[in-house]
This record gives C-alpha cells, sequence and structure tokens, in this order.
C-alpha cells in the first residue's frame, strides 16, 4: 500500500512533536500558580544525535478530548474521576509527571470543561523517582499556557469504500464526508519554527507537513500527510 511506504519513508527522517488536536483542559490543583518545568524528548527516539526538544510543565495543560471518560469503559487506561470509594486513575503525562484525577467540571449543557487532578513531584520521567509509580495510561500533553494555536487539516480518504467503483456503484455515493476536517490544535512551543513543506511526526496522530503556501514561520499551518497506521479491512 503506498500509504505503509509513506509512513516507512517518513519514520526514520521526521523529527517528533505534540500536538493535542482535540482539546480539553487539564487543570493540575496542586501545581504552583505562575511557574513551570521544563521537560524534554528526544527529538526523534531512533537518531539520539539529533538532540532533545523541550517544553514547560504548567498549572494547566491541553489534553486529548479522548483521554478522560466520565464513566469508563473496560480496559480503557486513561483518566476517570473518583467513583464511589475508589479513587481517580493515575496517569503519566508523557516525558512529565504522574497525576492522580480528583475529579471534573462541567458546563450547564452537561459538556465537560476541565479535568482536574494532582501530581507527584517525584514521579518527573527520567529521574529516579519516576520508577516507584507503575501506571498503565501515558498520554500525550502541552502547556496551556504556552502552547501554539495553528491550523491543522486533518485530510482522510476520499472514499467509504476501498473499491467505490466496484460492482457497479455509484462512486458519488460512497464519498467520504469527513475527507477534510479543520481543527485549531495546540502544538508544542517548538514547532513556532516550522519552515513550509518541513514534516513532522505529531505522537499519537500521524505525519505532518507544514503547507508550503499557507504556513509562515510563528504561524504554521500544517496537513496531515497519513495516519501512524492504515484501518483499511480492520
Amino acid at each position: 500500500r503506498s500509504s505503509d511506504l509513506l509512513r516507512d519513508d517518513l519514520d526514520p527522517k521526521a523529527p517528533r512533536a505534540v500536538a493535542v488536536l482535540r482539546p480539553l483542559k487539564l487543570i493540575v490543583d496542586n501545581f504552583p500558580e505562575g511557574e513551570t518545568v521544563e521537560c524534554s524528548a528526544p527529538v526523534h527516539p531512533h537518531h539520539p544525535e539529533w538532540g532533545t526538544r523541550s517544553f514547560p510543565f504548567s498549572k494547566e495543560l491541553w489534553i486529548e478530548q479522548e483521554d478522560f471518560m466520565e464513566v469508563p469503559t473496560k480496559g480503557y487506561h486513561r483518566f476517570t474521576p473518583p467513583i464511589d470509594d475508589k479513587p481517580g486513575s493515575r496517569v503519566r503525562l508523557k516525558y512529565g509527571f504522574v497525576t492522580e484525577c480528583t475529579g471534573f467540571d462541567k458546563d450547564e449543557a452537561g459538556n465537560i470543561t476541565a479535568v482536574h487532578v494532582n501530581y507527584f513531584p517525584d514521579s518527573k520521567s527520567g529521574t529516579p523517582g519516576a520508577d516507584n509509580y507503575k501506571v498503565k495510561g501515558n498520554i500525550t500533553w502541552v502547556s496551556a499556557t504556552h502552547a501554539l494555536a495553528a491550523e491543522v487539516r486533518l485530510y482522510d480518504r476520499l472514499f467509504l469504500d476501498p473499491q467505490p467503483d466496484g460492482g457497479g456503484k455509484d462512486f458519488m455515493s460512497v464519498l467520504n464526508p469527513n475527507a477534510l476536517e479543520v481543527v485549531t490544535a495546540w502544538l508544542e512551543p517548538g514547532l513556532a519554527q516550522a519552515v513550509p513543506d518541513q514534516r513532522f511526526q505529531f505522537e499519537r496522530h500521524g505525519y505532518f507537513v507544514a503547507d508550503r503556501v499557507d504556513s509562515q514561520p510563528g504561524k504554521p499551518v500544517f496537513n496531515r500527510v497519513t495516519t501512524l497506521k492504515d484501518s483499511w479491512g480492520k
């Protein structure tokens, strides 16, 4: 498949970065207001010579909406609130700290507007204390105060059927209405320096390229080239 070949080509070349595409506010209640802690991650996990990238951890973060579930399904290992006499779930914020969910906020319409956690100061990734915490969930995040808002275009397959013109079908009937979705995403701060045509792997989300026409340093626009895995026939 062409998408597999594309992934095989991009994987060794594309620097890694974190982007939150569908943001939900995460508030670290016991983290000091106005302070930050620098966290770091490899630019590429298989190229240590490329060095590291750094980004701040702060009291208010963005996580993906799918990383919290008010009523968890079986096998869900991300944020869940305290239920009855059970504490909320513990989740590692990747490259950062282990946190424990303490509650959440809703608006009048019943939409979840924020998730509340406490963090464990001795649990930072890369420090000896990190080994003291065994958690199943490990999620990406960006600092709400420092993240870069950017237009991200999520291109998906054009057709809902892998053989749109097979069996006498009218290919117009199997067009994918979600072939393009445009979102305002929150990116780790270093992506402000992206230049047109530069390619990245956004952790969890796939491979993206800075648009050659619309993207500008300081105000990037990203297009998804391909997801991390193909879902055809699965």
